[in-house]
């Protein structure tokens, strides 16, 4: 099972001095985290794309294929890359170049993000999200399989002919996770392709994330790409982490209160009955998170937004080296108890490569 971190790079004040960093800080906070992630062990590192105040990550592949070239194991990702109005010749091209320059170490989510306004400043309009998404993936799931393609749609102009360059590393795409919290089409996609689906349900509680957990291992199975408890999935969470439970939440409070999202509505406490978000000690977070299968199945990534609100980044440090030498052990080991032989692990590229390899053999021998 992979373990990571993601941010959405927020620039936010921290409540308790007033200092907003800027956003060179705040670029630099997010490699540093990244750095910080591959050296206590963490898995994965993911950025989020966003081009509105007060988010910094406009670019995430020029973030990426930075931190590719100052890291040598860790999986970069996204936490969510905006197929509804991003070109989807311009995001094969993109990620097929860091992927690339990474060696593999790349995969992304594509998401449709939850900044109206986004819409229009790119050519779009937000009542064709859902089409656009679907759309915009099954030219983009094309564009990385086959060599040239043809093709017309309803939102954007035909291609003929059209190869997309550099084509895939050792003819493996990147490997795709289909993220959403509420929009049952989107499980419905990534079911359909077999892709991964990751639900990030910081804001939501584990009912509503077993319901559309639920929905998407339905359609894995009935769409023939294996049994439902084989079937990719991710989940979100959010956590503050001291060796004391009443210094983690004292210490998180303010943070929590003025978050640019759900401050200044239900109590920390609330929300942490509700949702994931887990402040308290080590045991607290690996207990809870341990319990997530109990709702959704043994499932393949775990990522934790950690940098958010105002956190200033001595802190966020502090709070993955706790993650990777402390709870991220604990829950490999809890996560592997009883966890079914046929359940697979989360794809890699060397995964990918390596079924290709075994597959090409069969495939060339069933039409010798």
């Amino acid at each position: 099972m992979q373990f990571g971190v993601f941010s959405v790079g927020d620039v936010t004040p921290d409540p308790t001095t007033g200092r907003t960093p800027s956003e060179a800080e705040r670029i630099q906070a997010m490699v540093a985290i990244a750095l910080k992630a591959e050296e206590v062990g963490l898995d994965v590192f993911a950025t989020g794309e966003h081009h509105n105040p007060p988010f910094v990550p406009s670019s995430p592949t020029t973030m990426l294929g930075y931190i590719a070239a100052r890291t040598q194991r860790i999986i970069l990702s996204t936490a969510t890359t905006l197929i509804t109005t991003n070109d989807p010749v311009k995001i094969a091209e993109d990620y097929a170049m860091l992927q690339h320059l990474a060696g593999g170490r790349v995969d992304l989510m594509l998401g449709r993000g939850n900044m109206a306004q986004v819409y229009p400043w790119f050519g779009q309009d937000l009542r064709n999200g859902v089409a656009l998404a679907i759309e915009h993936y099954a030219l983009l799931h094309r564009l990385w399989r086959e060599d040239v393609v043809d093709w017309e749609g309803r939102f954007r102009t035909p291609l003929q002919g059209f190869t997309s360059t550099p084509r895939p590393l050792d003819g493996i795409p990147p490997f795709v996770w289909h993220g959403s919290i509420r929009s049952t089409e989107i499980a419905d996609q990534a079911a359909f392709y077999g892709d991964g689906f990751f639900h990030n349900n910081i804001f939501w509680p584990m009912e509503h994330t077993r319901q559309m957990v639920d929905r998407y291992r339905e359609g894995f199975e009935r769409f023939g790409h294996g049994r439902a408890d084989q079937a990719i999935v991710g989940l979100g969470g959010q956590v503050f982490v001291r060796p004391n439970s009443q210094d983690a939440v004292r210490e998180f409070r303010p943070y929590f209160d003025n978050a640019p999202v759900y401050g200044h509505g239900p109590s920390l406490e609330e929300f942490s009955a509700q949702t994931p978000l887990t402040v308290g000690s080590p045991q607290q977070v690996i207990e809870r998170y341990a319990g997530m299968r109990e709702s959704v199945g043994d499932y393949q990534r775990q990522l934790f937004l950690v940098d958010h609100a105002g956190l200033p980044l001595d802190t966020v440090l502090d709070q993955i080296e706790i993650l990777g030498t402390e709870i991220v052990p604990a829950l490999r080991r809890e996560m592997a108890l009883g966890r079914p032989a046929g359940v697979p692990d989360a794809p890699t590229h060397a995964s990918l490569r390596a079924a290709a390899d075994v597959a090409a053999p069969n495939a060339s021998g069933a039409t010798g």
